[in-house]
């Protein structure tokens, strides 16, 4: 298949720049079978049944960027990839000129950090900290992405993250999540559907376009993932009950198609670069929450291989002349894998 395959015309206007006032305020699309039911996330539960079990990703979004300047008074951006280790992080920088290895950053509280390495664009920064969490909490900005145009907001370091967060290590959010409250949870809870947990650190790469045109060419980025033996647990018992998987986020879905590679659903604490497109046969999840994706990105040939290219390009049509809002802070879907309609 081609990346032309996967592309379509957004308006800009589409594109949510900020969150709905009510986490479940959202609008949330529903194909079934021929049909597309237009109605809001708090419904969501009149299309689950008892006996569903919801797998979330329960990574928390660190405050990954940063502002300083070089030791020359130039302007830095630090924007962090992953953490490496207590002290150590991969970054991309952006500055008017390349900073050189074994410099030294300076950030907006004076704190510093030193440039040890760079590798295919990503540097390696070592900050002289005793604890960096508490360094990027204090000093740290929420890492929107970049089609949102303003700059973060108190109320970002809250709704820019899921209520179920508790891994500290992403820099972008399980953006599906994000339309859950405890309320809900609780209210899906008293209907029978259970819930369990995995953990991806996404990072910044989920933002990047494929590029390769024929899309087999593509690398994807690496990520970090765990699903313990307690969800593995749940989610076989699950099945052999009838009951269905529901993955809140193709992070979910990426978590545990990748620890189910063998064709056996195993607990993992690996790297993933899974790549799901056309073609690809799911092996776990039978039910999908996911937003609304960008053109020409893995995210939208995952969504594709669940439900099909054609159906998908019939749907994101659907949810253009409907004024549904776009990407991390907008509306969602509530999707069935085509091989169970």
């Amino acid at each position: 298949m081609l990346l032309a395959d996967f592309d379509f015309d957004l308006p800009k206007q589409l594109i949510a720049q900020n969150p709905p006032e009510n986490r479940t305020d959202s609008r949330l699309l529903v194909p079934q079978s021929d049909l597309i039911t237009d109605t809001n996330f708090h419904q969501i539960g009149q299309f689950l049944r008892p006996g569903d079990l919801l797998v979330m990703n329960n990574t928390r979004v660190i405050p990954a960027r940063l502002f300083g300047h070089k030791a020359s008074g130039g302007k830095v951006e630090i924007m962090i990839e992953r953490l490496l280790s207590d002290t150590q992080v991969l970054a991309m920088i952006k500055a008017s000129r390349a900073p050189k290895i074994d410099s030294f950053v300076t950030l907006e509280n004076g704190d510093k950090a030193q440039i040890i390495a760079k590798e295919k664009g990503f540097y390696t920064l070592d900050f002289a900290t005793d604890s960096l969490l508490d360094l990027l909490n204090h000093v740290g900005h929420m890492p929107l992405p970049p089609y949102i145009e303003r700059s973060d907001e108190k109320a970002d370091l809250e709704r820019y993250q899921t209520v179920f967060a508790e891994r500290e290590g992403a820099v972008a959010a399980p953006t599906a999540g994000l339309h859950f409250d405890d309320d809900l949870l609780a209210d899906l809870k008293q209907q029978g559907v259970d819930s369990a947990f995995v953990t991806l650190h996404v990072g910044a790469g989920t933002f990047q376009p494929v590029k390769a045109e024929k899309i087999t060419e593509h690398h994807m980025h690496s990520e970090y993932y765990e699903i313990d033996q307690a969800t593995v647990d749940k989610i076989n018992d699950t099945k052999a009950k009838g009951g269905r998987i529901v993955a809140v986020g193709t992070t979910a879905v990426r978590s545990m198609e990748s620890a189910a590679k063998s064709g056996t659903l195993s607990a993992a604490q690996e790297e993933t670069d899974i790549f799901i497109y056309p073609g690809y046969e799911f092996k776990v999840v039978d039910m999908m929450i996911t937003n609304f994706h960008l053109p020409k990105s893995s995210l939208l040939m995952l969504v594709s291989a669940f439900i099909g290219r054609e159906r998908m390009m019939e749907i994101y049509q659907h949810a253009i002349k409907n004024n549904y809002r776009f990407f991390s802070y907008g509306d969602a879907m509530l999707l069935t894998n085509n091989k169970m309609l």
